[in-house]
Formats: C-alpha cells, sequence, structure tokens
C-alpha cells in the first residue's frame, strides 16, 4: 500500500503523537508499505527530507508551544504527493494538516483514516477565557472536521467514550499506539546509576521519585509538589527527580521554593529523547497527577524500564496499571500517601512490580500496533466504492 500520513507536528521528538507515528511509519516500511509524512515546516521555507514533505507555516507559539499554521495549502508539495497517488491518508491531527488530508481524500477520491490523540478539553484554558465555551467549540470542531473519516481510532477506550459523547458518529476502533520496548530493556549497571545520581545531586541513601515529560499546567505536577512535601515531613530521605521542559516549568520551580522543597526537587529541564531510557532507570517509584492523557506513552516507557507506577485514577490507566501487581491508582491525598509508603517500604514488592511492569509493557509492541492498522487500512479500502481490490 501507498499511505500517506499527515501531521502538524513531526520535528518535536518528545512529543507522544510523534513518537507513536515514527513507530507506525517504521514498522509498516517493514511489512513492505510505502509511507510518506506530509506536515508543517518549522520556517518560511518547504522542502522534502527523503518520505517527509515540510510544508512552509508560520509560528502560532502565542496561542500555545510548537503551534504553526501554513502559509498556504496549495503548496507545490500537496501537487506531489498528488502525483504520487496514495492509496488512503492517515491524519494525526485535527487542525491544519487536516486540511490538507482533506482535500487529497476529496481530489483522489481515497479514504481517510484519523487518529484522535488528544482530549483539547483540557488545553481550553489556552484559548479561552470561559471553560465552557471551550468546550463547546472542541465538541463542536471533533464532530464536524472529522465527518468525512471512514474510519477513527482511538489510542484507549477513555477517547472513544469521549468522541461518542461529542456526537461523533463515524465508525470508532480502539488501538493502543506502540512504543518501541527496545531502548528501556538494557538495565544500567548499579555503578553507573550511582554514579548518575551522583551527578545530578541525589543522595546515595535517597528514594527517588521520578515524572518525566511536558511541564504544562494539564500535567498537574502543581499536585505533585503538594503531595511530595507533606510526605516530606514524615519521610525525609526522597528526591523529586521531575525530567522535562515546559512554559510550566519555571511557575513549578517557585512553588517548589515556596513549599520549602525545593533540596529535595531536581528539575533536568529538556533532555534528547535518547537520554530518556536512562533517566527512567534513576527512579524508584513512576508517579504521575495528569488526567489529560488520551494513553500517556510515559507510562508504557516507564513500565516497559521496570518501574512501579503510582498514577492518579484515569481512564486511560486501564490495562496499564494492575493493583498491587505493578502499582496503583489514587485518587485522593491519602490514598498518595498510603500506597507510596507501602511501596518504598518494600523493596521486594517493587522489584517483582518491576518485572510485572515490563511484562505489561510488552503488550504495546510497536508491530502489534502497526498490524492492527494494516487490517485497519485493508478493511477500509476493500470497503471504499473506487476499489474493487485489496491492494497488497
Amino acid at each position: 500500500m501507498k499511505i500517506l500520513i499527515t501531521t502538524d507536528l513531526f520535528s518535536t521528538p518528545t512529543n507522544g503523537v510523534v513518537t507513536s507515528i515514527n513507530n507506525l511509519r517504521r514498522e509498516l516500511t517493514k511489512k513492505g508499505h510505502e509511507v510518506r509524512v506530509l506536515t508543517l515546516s518549522g520556517s518560511l521555507h518547504s522542502y522534502r527530507d527523503g518520505p517527509v514533505s515540510y510544508v512552509k507555516s508560520i509560528s502560532l507559539g502565542f496561542i500555545y508551544p510548537a503551534v504553526r499554521m501554513p502559509v498556504s495549502y496549495r503548496d507545490p508539495l500537496i501537487q506531489e504527493i498528488l502525483d504520487w497517488k496514495p492509496d488512503l491518508v492517515h491524519s494525526q491531527c485535527e487542525f491544519f494538516s487536516l486540511q490538507f488530508a482533506l482535500r487529497i481524500s476529496k481530489t483522489l477520491q481515497i479514504p481517510l483514516v484519523h487518529t484522535y490523540h488528544t482530549l483539547y478539553e483540557q488545553y481550553v484554558s489556552y484559548l479561552f477565557p470561559s471553560e465552557r465555551l471551550g468546550r463547546f467549540v472542541v465538541r463542536f470542531l471533533s464532530r464536524t472536521r472529522l465527518k468525512r473519516a471512514a474510519q477513527v481510532i482511538a489510542p484507549t477506550k477513555k477517547v472513544e467514550n469521549a468522541l461518542r459523547s461529542y456526537g461523533l458518529q463515524n465508525p470508532i476502533r480502539v488501538i493502543p499506539s506502540g512504543i518501541s520496548l527496545e531502548p528501556y530493556q538494557n538495565p544500567m549497571p548499579e555503578a553507573e546509576r550511582l554514579r548518575r545520581r551522583r551527578a545530578l545531586g541525589i543522595p546515595d541513601n535517597h528514594q527517588v521519585l521520578l515524572n518525566l515529560g511536558r511541564l504544562g499546567v494539564e500535567k498537574n505536577l502543581e499536585e505533585l509538589l503538594r503531595l511530595f512535601a507533606q510526605e516530606l515531613t514524615r519521610r525525609e530521605k526522597l528526591t523529586f527527580l521531575i525530567v522535562g521542559g515546559g512554559p510550566d516549568k519555571a511557575q513549578l520551580e517557585t512553588l517548589s521554593q515556596e513549599l520549602r522543597i525545593a533540596d529535595h526537587v531536581i528539575f533536568t529541564g529538556m533532555v534528547r529523547p535518547a537520554e530518556a531510557p536512562e533517566y527512567y532507570q534513576l527512579g524508584d517509584v513512576f508517579i504521575c497527577a495528569s488526567t489529560s492523557e488520551t494513553q500517556g506513552l510515559t507510562y508504557m516507557e516507564a513500565a516497559a524500564s521496570g518501574l512501579p507506577l503510582l498514577c492518579r485514577k484515569d481512564p486511560c490507566l486501564d490495562g496499564v496499571i494492575e493493583a498491587g501487581v505493578n502499582g496503583y491508582e489514587y485518587t485522593a491525598p491519602e490514598d498518595f500517601r498510603n500506597r507510596l509508603n507501602a511501596m518504598l517500604d518494600d523493596a521486594g514488592w517493587r522489584k517483582r512490580a518491576g518485572q510485572h511492569s515490563r511484562e505489561m509493557a510488552a503488550f504495546y509492541d510497536p508491530g502489534r500496533f502497526a498490524d492492527a492498522m494494516e487490517t485497519v487500512y485493508k478493511a477500509v479500502l476493500s470497503n471504499h466504492p473506487s476499489y474493487s481490490a485489496v491492494p497488497r
């Protein structure tokens, strides 16, 4: 098959959508399919880099970091894609690149598959003064902009339920995004782990709570800092390692000072994606308070790294955390405190939980992800009026 993937983001390697796209593209290519990506350039210059076409764009960073808008929807690169004649389009974002996908789908009379990665209701505060208005707009636009999709993919049941609540009538199938497990399956020697922790200023006798990801208000790091501050009043030999960058970093650093826990909190700032597996291994427990995730690839990365997880209860964690086996979900401060103390007090349990986490993460192998998507593509094509047979 010739498969075109469209996305607003592609050159932001720490983004979960980009990770999912790269895994899918790589695995589909292994299976013999021809895959191209159409995305937005980071400048006023259009260009093609191998199978990836970058359309010139302007920054809308004043709305949200890394958001860009194409200068034109009639770029010559679009004609190149049309001349290539893909069998189908798989769009990955609901905004600007979806216009490319819709135009190409209509012009070539080929089916459109769409993956809905982001629950925008969690982000309305960035755009609308009224949360009620923002939620209405999100629901309306999601329903209307996707009406031409032959198949919608939801990474979790949580997303499917949200889309149905918006009034979306399209066929929806739940297919979890895959993650590349290999980078997380090489345990670091204990001496190296200790050296790296010392380099960050972590005392040898401290246990480390780890959070890795983008530092945005939707990730709810403020809650974790407050919970950590309470825990420090009972257990002093703790460090909270926060790995990542984002617009909320300065505010979170200020909060840690106000809570008088700055000596126990380490902000690494942004790290290269290739370094992320190493940072996971510096932690003893992965903690997260976000409820904005549609799937949460960091949960799977932490699990693949052999970490037990303690996360705020959320439907996207179904099948990821098995209570008492590889971690716990919490709903209130006392839940967090009780679960965390039980986890930190039992090294044997943490070791067993880490192994269970690795076994759970194997379910999200990217090969399985590509197999499932290939099945969807063939089914969509076989039902499309312009196809009499399913391409190879």
